[in-house]
């Protein structure tokens, strides 16, 4: 998911949505750059690649199905990783699908090289040389936010190894370089460096949840805070500034024309993220993050694309409301 820190700039207890938020002193935590003393909800696995001259590791959660289900890979957001799955991931094993749930190179438990070119195609390289380690050949590629854009490219260099492609709140349903000006990974670095608990925990209440927050909400902020505040914060947040340019430079929309595997969109209609929305071009009247508006522009212009519409749940569907999420989820999976 995308946390646009950019723009003003796991699950713990199964709390209801209407239940306050604890108190809880954040001051203490401390990760390093590979969360290597924060728990996930399932077992880590790593698996070893090669790329751009370097030696790196990519941590998975695997979580085989039953014979002859489909696997279903799950693709995180920038600002989260793989744990924030974990209720789906629960409710796919249910099902008796498997799961595969990669943290991308820079994120999550993974390596987070500071001399590499971060890319969508290089992602998806990445993704697919793990399935194939694991003898995934094809799956049900599901991506959230910035994923989104990761599994969409994915599905254009990957065809034969998608079933189904269900976008959820996907960014990059806008060319921003349209509409905002370009900023260099430097200015983006000064925003990673400034960050604060308190400004993580506001922008997503108040953008993300429509100013609610309980216990689940800020569990999901708990890692950043942490990394923020560890020992390789200034490694993090270059590598978050780093990540920062192929959601600018490298879009998807402009070839959603292509895609020829089964589409879903599932769009929480409250939603408004847009990146750059801080910087626009002199000029521009556009309204970015639309996504009242921008799910059906978009699966107009996919073929044969289904949209699923959640009236009043914002950027995080699945976390803010897994009962009408899995409802329509289910659906665009194709579970009978």
């Amino acid at each position: 998911m995308f946390l646009p820190r950019l723009c003003a700039l796991v699950f713990a207890a199964l709390l209801p949505l209407s239940s306050p938020a604890r108190a809880e002193d954040v001051s203490t935590l401390a990760y390093d750059a590979r969360l290597s003393t924060y728990a996930y909800a399932f077992d880590v696995k790593v698996f070893p690649l090669s790329s751009q001259g370097q030696s790196l590791e990519m941590a998975y959660i695997h979580l085989p199905g039953e014979a002859g289900k489909p696997v279903v890979t799950l693709l995180h957001g920038k600002n989260f990783n793989a744990d924030y799955w974990a209720g789906t991931a629960r409710h796919l094993q249910k099902l008796g699908y498997g799961v595969l749930i990669p943290d991308q190179i820079g994120f999550g438990k993974s390596s987070k090289p500071v001399h590499y070119q971060y890319s969508f195609p290089a992602l998806a390289r990445h993704t697919r040389a793990l399935m194939a380690s694991l003898g995934i050949e094809r799956s049900i590629v599901v991506g959230h936010s910035m994923g989104g854009m990761l599994a969409s490219r994915f599905a254009l260099m990957y065809p034969q190894a998608v079933q189904r492609l269900v976008l959820v709140n996907p960014i990059g349903l806008e060319n921003y370089l349209k509409y905002v000006e370009h900023k260099d990974t430097d200015f983006f670095y000064g925003i990673e460096r400034k960050q604060t608990a308190d400004s993580i925990a506001k922008y997503q209440r108040d953008n993300y949840y429509d100013g609610q927050w309980n216990e689940r909400y800020a569990a999901l902020t708990r890692f950043m805070i942490g990394q923020m505040q560890g020992p390789d914060r200034n490694q993090v947040a270059w590598v978050n500034a780093l990540t920062y340019d192929m959601i600018f430079t490298q879009p998807v929309v402009t070839e959603f024309g292509d895609l020829s595997v089964p589409v879903s969109l599932i769009i929480g209609t409250r939603d408004r993220t847009g990146p750059g929305r801080n910087w626009m071009r002199p000029g521009v009247e556009y309204e970015l993050g639309r996504y009242d508006r921008l799910g059906r522009t978009a699966a107009a212009s996919i073929p044969g694309a289904v949209l699923f519409e959640l009236p009043g749940l914002g950027h995080m569907p699945h976390i803010e409301n897994f009962e009408a999420f899995s409802k329509v989820f289910d659906q665009a999976i194709g579970v009978q």
